[in-house]
């Protein structure tokens, strides 16, 4: 049988993440994600719980984690469980923590993520803002200036008529059908 470790995760950061370096240069960064749950007990309370996942990003991900993302950002993780096991050298007890190995991050709200002074901010969320008014808005025809016009827009905004080759049909039980 075929094994699987997959993890979706959506939930918002609970500190800045921290950027460090391995040895050899590779990047990870750390943060941890608050997830919360609502359900409804047996008799009817509202309940929420909440868990805390540890995350663990990798190589340019993750500077870009470090980058873009801050405490309260909402964040979609796409990753693998994975398990660490250690022993204490104080106690001397065997310890164990589970976390999650992101493979994709999307950044689904960033505050004041992205860097001062991007001159594109502006120029990039206007169409989008026109065009989110667009489809929120209905459609209304373009205001005419002549008699003419306004015929024409009369016209498009009417339903084609209905066709007239419709027919009947007899709604009676046929005697000659062979089953």
């Amino acid at each position: 049988m075929a094994n699987l470790n997959k993890v979706l995760l959506i939930g918002n950061l609970t500190k800045d993440p921290e950027l460090r370096y391995t040895p050899q240069g590779s990047a990870i960064c750390d943060f941890r994600i608050a997830i919360n749950r609502q359900y409804m007990t047996s008799d009817g309370q509202k309940k929420e719980e909440v868990s805390f996942i540890d995350i663990n990003v990798w190589g340019r991900q993750a500077e870009t984690c470090n980058r873009f993302i801050k405490k309260g950002s909402q964040v979609f993780v796409e990753g693998r469980l994975k398990l660490d096991s250690w022993q204490d050298k104080e106690t001397g007890k065997n310890r164990s923590r589970l976390f999650v190995v992101a493979e994709r991050i999307q950044f689904l709200n960033t505050p004041g993520a992205r860097p001062a002074g991007d001159q594109n901010d502006a120029q990039e969320q206007e169409p989008y803002q026109q065009n989110q008014q667009r489809q929120s808005s209905p459609a209304r025809p373009p205001q005419s200036s002549s008699p003419q016009q306004a015929q024409q827009s009369k016209q498009q905004q009417n339903p084609p008529p209905a066709p007239e080759d419709i027919f009947e049909v007899d709604s009676e039980p046929a005697d000659d059908i062979p089953f």
